[in-house]
C-alpha cells in the first residue's frame, strides 16, 4: 500500500513540477513581421516606387489607423545576383490573431482601394512592375 502511495505522490509532483517549468518560459510571444521579397522588372523601378507612395502608402496607413496593423516598411535590397530581390516589403502585426481579422482587412482595402474589380486590376497592373519571388512570417520572441 505504501508503494503505490509513493507512486502516486511521485507521479502528481512530476506532473506539477513539469506544469510550472512549461509556464516559466524565457521570453514572451512578440509581434508578428510579414517579408515579402520582390523583383522589380527593368525600367520600372520609378512606377513602382511612385505605386508604393501612392495607393500601398495609403492602404497600410489606413491598416494601422484601424488597428490591424502596427508599421510596415519598405527596404531597398543590394541584390547580388539577378535572382534576388531588389526590394523587401515588411509588414507587423500585433500577434498571430491579428491575421483572423480578415472582415475588417477587407472593409479598410475596399475603402481604400475600391472594389474588388478595381483591386484586382491593380494587382494586374502592378505585375507588369514587379515580380514577387516568396514571402515569410516570423514571430519576435521577447527575451526576459
Amino acid at each position: 500500500m505504501r508503494t503505490i502511495f509513493r507512486y502516486a505522490l511521485c507521479a502528481v509532483l512530476a506532473l506539477i513540477a513539469g506544469t510550472a517549468m512549461s509556464q516559466d518560459k524565457q521570453y514572451k510571444e512578440g509581434p508578428v513581421v510579414e517579408q515579402s521579397f520582390i523583383k522589380i522588372k527593368p525600367g520600372k523601378f520609378s512606377d513602382y516606387v511612385a505605386y508604393l507612395a501612392g495607393p500601398y502608402k495609403a492602404l497600410m496607413e489606413a491598416r494601422k489607423k484601424a488597428g490591424l496593423i502596427t508599421s510596415y516598411a519598405v527596404y531597398s535590397f543590394a541584390a547580388r545576383n539577378p535572382s534576388e530581390p531588389d526590394m523587401i516589403l515588411s509588414t507587423t502585426y500585433p500577434n498571430w490573431a491579428a491575421l483572423d481579422r480578415v472582415a475588417e482587412d477587407e472593409a479598410v482595402s475596399a475603402k481604400v482601394m475600391g472594389t474588388m474589380k478595381q483591386m484586382e486590376q491593380a494587382g494586374a497592373d502592378r505585375g507588369v512592375m514587379r515580380e514577387v519571388l516568396g514571402s515569410q512570417m516570423m514571430q519576435e520572441l521577447i527575451l526576459k
